[in-house]
């Protein structure tokens, strides 16, 4: 029976934490409410373990989410990236059974990221990286990044894709908070500039991981295709690319956020279950709607405990 429990106990692959000296340095660049919430949230390692007790986690992989690191000095963004990834270390090495990190890179400084992948996966233990969908409007599918993708794809890196407000935000949240739109419209926007860029045929030993069910990916995934098929030069390169959907099957996709009853439904009908993830997306959702988050996936006909732990499981491995 122990044996059965601990094959369902989650693991987390979308989990935040916070520092005290991140967050006085992203207010003092005049993050205050950043991405337009009202406040920063807090965050102990007491408060996050006494979360995975209670919904039964047994495991959660942190990184820093928006803004991420980089508040416009190069210099700072590195000195930041390398606080919060020896934090993160610090505590995975304190707590080994029950964490583990994806590390920060002060994008779109491209040689100090390679610098932080290195320090971070080679030294620290990270298992990867997460990066903001764009970092001061530089999107995945940029050429420039390509010395990133290769460091990561040399180490088998996990990249973990977070949104964060696009550019010129202000123009079109309407005053809300991007979290609401913005977010899946970016993790969107990024992926799909993968895709076209070819990055992941390119760097197939990298394993994306995309949150919030794929945000609205699963519905525009025909369209993209429609488009990739009408623009210039794509005829030359049909036979050797994948098609949309089959490429937004080799990504790995979390459940953070609010996947029922509709989302996790769309996205298994493009892609299945194989490659589904359990997220909570704590502590930038409250413990308490984590918790709520998981009851509710206890309700669906689909044993989600079961599906997700595998399938992290074999990511992992």
């Amino acid at each position: 029976m122990a044996d059965q429990i601990q094959d369902t106990a989650l693991i987390d692959v979308h989990a935040h934490f916070l520092t005290d000296h991140y967050v006085r340095a992203a207010q003092a660049a005049g993050m205050t409410q950043p991405d337009g919430m009202p406040m920063w949230p807090s965050w102990t390692v007491d408060d996050h373990l006494q979360l995975m007790d209670d919904s039964r986690i047994a495991r959660a992989i942190l990184s820093i989410s928006s803004p991420g690191v980089h508040f416009g000095d190069d210099t700072a963004a590195a000195e930041l990236g390398r606080h919060v990834n020896q934090f993160a270390g610090d505590v995975t090495a304190e707590h080994e059974d029950r964490f583990a990190f994806f590390a920060s890179l002060p994008l779109p400084c491209v040689d100090a990221a390679v610098d932080e992948v290195t320090y971070a996966m080679d030294t620290l233990g990270a298992l990867g990286v997460v990066l903001m969908s764009n970092s001061a409007g530089v999107y995945l599918g940029d050429p420039a990044l390509d010395p990133l993708w290769d460091v990561l794809d040399r180490r088998r890196g996990i990249v973990f894709v977070h949104p964060t407000s696009p550019p010129h935000v202000d123009s079109t949240a309407l005053g809300r908070p991007s979290p609401m739109l913005e977010f899946m419209f970016e993790t969107t926007r990024s992926v799909t500039d993968l895709i076209f860029a070819g990055v992941q045929e390119r760097y197939s030993d990298i394993r994306f991981l995309i949150p919030h069910c794929g945000a609205t990916l699963s519905v525009v995934v025909d369209r993209v295709e429609l488009f990739r098929g009408l623009l210039p030069g794509s005829h030359d390169r049909a036979q050797s690319v994948l098609t949309t959907r089959q490429q937004l099957q080799r990504f790995w996709y979390d459940l953070a956020g609010t996947p029922f009853p509709a989302p996790a439904k769309a996205l298994v009908d493009v892609v299945g279950s194989e490659q589904l993830l359990y997220g909570s997306d704590f502590c930038w959702t409250p413990a308490v709607g984590a918790a709520h988050q998981v009851t509710v996936m206890e309700q669906q006909s689909m044993d989600w405990r079961s599906v997700t732990t595998a399938n992290a499981k074999r990511l992992l491995a």
